[in-house]
């Protein structure tokens, strides 16, 4: 007790990552000092922001992305408020309020509020469908448009901008970047390289209107185009602002710090307040405001120090370096990277195979570079610049790449102090001392260990590198590589699964203490996968651990960026009846629904209901859940087959209810969407499913794997069978056998790429008795299911009842019992997380 009350209190206002990344020194260098309470504006956890291009892309989903989640919090003694905004801070009381009435002292205080976007100052910039790309709430706008509308423009050609136009092609919409300077990415690329640049994305789909200058946007209440100043035009239904961003200082600017372009700080982060300290975007050190991770982490290692009163060096600033984060381009540049007349250059340019390679030298020392196409030599180019190298032979070698020999392991090169991860500030010397001290032979121990490879990925083969270097003649480069299913443990899927058939494991608590998780309560990333593998492995003996599931499943809904939800009833194979639909007209009209929309499946979509209304509206409905949330079957789209097209010849309507009814509600790695067609001119699009069914005269085609989502992928043939109880049994095989041996969040098409398509016609079509092995398996678990939406009303109401075995039909026949329930259950359908 006496050591908690010489604890001091430290608040911080923001919840990203240089603002966390540095908590996380604190707790290292002086875990029992502070007293933590940290208020975030988002209602998410600590999120890696440097990937929200992969979320948007669809190549990542919120939870992948979260680099501390809420367990990490508690397990810390850190008080945070999510979803909360800080309103005033009184620096001659040391104290914080928030928005909701939170008011906390402090007796160090860390402002770490970040940026929001730069929104031009032109007519027309209030009106809807314009917004900014910085959090995850823009990226659900973004995919939700991208739902509605075709033609997008994005307002910036720097690295934000080009990553948001990019995301936005993959998503299907016709984009266009406007940028008011000639080339792109004018601060990090010369104008050779911006036009390599633009030729490449030009090639993948994207459109450039370079050297314009916004003057008006264009519509009435929506943005329908854009003037220029030139008196050109450009029809547009979305604006995405990427220009630039401003550092959120109104904060501490109402408080009476001081202020210039960010948070003035000096080399130790100390603000003009007493005790008050800013990181990350909102500051300005020396002039500059940083909008890179890379140097307000160095910030962040600054700042724990003096908080920590540890001795350290004071921050003079950053060499900042930058990296493309789009698919297949390689885009490096760091340090100087225009000509001068002081400068010497080496430049390599190779039209034909889309390289060019740029060093620029003063008085013979390298002091920036660019890289387009091969960023091989993108970590030795920034060890190079950070040194001021002086260039040798055996650099112009590696640079213009002609006779370049075999130089080995090029990390024997690096100095110890080197940084290798500028994300997190790791150097060659914590990762080497971290591999020997520890016997680490993978990255991701590295990772788990010291942070290394943690944020962009970038430096993965670099580390790849000082394993390698490390370990000499034990490297083993197919287990450095092994991909742990999270930072918890060093355990792959396969050796997880294994483990848990071979120990007879069967809660998620169990493995994680008996394959000796580093962390006993796990992750966002490992307990809904852990919850998946279980259920696979025992169907019967496992319990549903509804906590480790993700929000959506735990909800049986999905959750809206305005903290609304969206219900999609079950419609099998798209068909519904008059009945129905008015019944979903009047709850649509009763609960004030804010759209109803068609969904890509054939089905209907309530978007816009009230968290505390989802009871009221599954008992008023009385249909099943579409599952539209779950890693399990979506729906089965049909055609109208036989029964009205003039071309069908199979009851695709038919097969694909009866499909639908069978597989609905089953758990899966990924979500997973089926298509019936009655005939091959595939109009339900059976070509980009999972399954997907072509009926011919006397035959169904059964086709696998495909995709159409960001990484598109055609079906492949699997096989094919004359009757429907064949096809059902191929069906069944091939889900099981996904279910058994797909990774969490692996969906087919990635699935059918690592294990091959000839494998799994070994083992479904090729294999009769294993065939029939994953049949039985398959039906076990489809015993275990049950209806979600009901079950949750069954169980809120045994709850509340105290009754467990109470009947549900027993409760809904006693109207005034039921009506009782519903309200009382109205209230409080999930609690609010609140306080950590």
């Amino acid at each position: 007790m006496e050591e908690t009350q010489q604890r001091k209190r430290l608040v911080m206002i923001g919840n990203g990552m240089a603002g966390i990344n540095t908590i996380e020194h604190i707790l290292k260098l002086a875990p029992n000092s502070y007293h933590i309470t940290v208020f975030g504006s988002e209602p998410y956890p600590n999120y890696n922001r440097i990937q929200l291009s992969y979320v948007l892309e669809k190549s990542k989903s919120v939870e992948e992305i979260i680099l501390n989640d809420y367990t990490w919090y508690e397990a810390n003694g850190i008080n945070l408020y999510t979803g909360t905004q800080v309103t005033t801070i009184d620096i001659q009381q040391k104290t914080v309020e928030a928005d909701n009435g939170v008011k906390v002292a402090y007796d160090r205080l860390i402002i770490a509020t970040g940026s929001r976007p730069f929104m031009l100052p032109v007519p027309g910039v209030e009106k809807q469908g314009i917004i900014g790309f910085r959090d995850i709430a823009d990226c659900e706008h973004m995919l939700q448009t991208a739902d509605q509308y075709k033609k997008a423009a994005v307002i910036g050609g720097g690295l934000l901008g080009l990553e948001a136009a990019k995301g936005l092609s993959k998503l299907g919409m016709d984009v266009t970047v406007v940028h008011l300077f000639k080339e792109l990415m004018e601060r990090q690329l010369d104008p050779t390289a911006a036009r390599m640049l633009q030729t490449e994305l030009e090639s993948q789909g994207l459109k450039f209107a370079t050297g314009k200058q916004t003057a008006q946007f264009l519509g009435e209440e929506r943005v329908s185009g854009i003037r220029f100043a030139d008196g050109t035009e450009l029809e547009t239904e979305f604006v995405v602002m990427a220009a630039g961003i401003k550092p959120n200082v109104e904060l501490a600017q109402a408080s009476g710090i001081e202020v210039n372009r960010g948070i003035l700080v000096d080399d130790y982060m100390r603000t003009s307040a007493a005790d008050v300290y800013a990181i990350g975007e909102c500051n300005e050190h020396r002039g500059i405001s940083y909008g890179l991770v890379a140097p307000l982490f160095e910030q962040g290692a600054v700042l724990a120090k003096q908080l920590c009163e540890v001795e350290t060096e004071p921050y003079e600033g950053s060499t900042v370096s930058t990296q493309l984060k789009i698919s297949g381009v390689d885009v490096f540049s760091a340090g100087e990277f225009m000509d001068a007349e002081d400068l010497s250059i080496v430049r390599m340019h190779d039209d034909w195979r889309r390289i060019y390679k740029k060093v620029l030298m003063r008085n013979g020392r390298i002091v920036g570079g660019i890289l387009i196409g091969d960023g091989r030599e993108m970590s030795r180019l920034q060890q190079w610049i950070r040194t001021g190298t002086v260039m040798t032979e055996a650099i112009h070698t590696a640079i213009v790449g002609q006779g370049a020999p075999d130089t080995g392991n090029t990390v024997a090169d690096l100095a110890d102090e080197e940084i290798v991860c500028g994300c997190n500030g790791v150097s060659k010397k914590r990762i080497v001392d971290a591999i020997s001290e520890n016997g680490l032979t993978t990255v991701e121990e590295i990772k788990a260990t010291t942070s290394a490879c943690r944020s962009c990925g970038g430096c993965r083969p670099v580390i790849e590198q000082i394993l390698q270097y490390v370990l000499g003649d034990q490297y083993d480069s197919a287990a450095a590589k092994k991909e742990a299913i999270c930072a918890c443990t060093t355990l792959s899927r396969d050796e997880v699964v294994r483990e848990i058939k071979e120990k007879g494991l069967i809660t998620s608590q169990e493995v994680r203490y008996a394959l000796e998780w580093n962390n006993k309560e796990g992750c966002s990333k490992c307990r809904p996968a852990l919850n998946y593998y279980l259920g696979m492995i025992w169907p019967t003996e496992h319990v549903d651990e509804r906590d480790s599931r993700l929000v959506n499943e735990r909800m049986h809904a999905n959750i809206q960026k305005d903290g609304t939800f969206g219900v999609v009833p079950r419609m099998y194979g798209g068909v519904t009846t008059p009945e129905d639909l008015r019944l979903i007209a009047d709850i649509a009209v009763k609960y004030k629904v804010k759209m109803v929309k068609v969904t890509g499946g054939q089905r209907l979509d309530l978007l816009g209901i009230k968290k505390e209304d989802l009871p009221n509206i599954w008992k008023d409905l009385g249909m099943p859940s579409g599952y539209a949330y779950a890693k399990a079957l979506r729906t089965v789209k049909t055609c109208v087959g036989s029964q009205f097209c003039r071309f069908g010849t199979k009851d695709s309507i038919g097969l694909g209810i009866l499909i639908e009814k069978k597989f609905e509600r089953l758990d899966m790695p990924a979500k997973f969407k089926m298509a019936v067609n009655g005939c091959p001119r595939n109009c339900a699009e059976s070509a980009t499913k999972d399954i997907g069914i072509v009926g011919n005269e006397g035959a169904w085609e059964i086709y696998v794997g495909g995709n159409g989502g960001i990484k598109a992928r055609l079906a492949e043939l699997l096989c094919k069978v004359r009757t429907d109880e064949e096809l059902l049994e191929i069906i069944a095989a091939f889900i099981q056998h996904y279910r058994e041996t797909g990774k969490y969040l692996e969906r087919t098409s990635d699935w059918i790429e690592r294990v091959g398509l000839q494998s799994v016609i070994d083992t479904i079509v090729n294999d009769p008795d294993n065939r029939r092995a994953l049949v039985e398996r398959i039906e076990q678990a489809l015993g275990q299911v049950q209806e979600p939406w009901n079950g949750a009303l069954v169980e809120r109401i045994e709850q509340a009842l105290g009754q467990v075995q109470e009947p549900w039909n027993e409760i809904l026949d006693n109207s005034n019992l039921r009506e009782k329930m519903f309200d009382d259950l109205s209230a409080s359908v999930v609690p609010d997380r609140g306080t950590v």
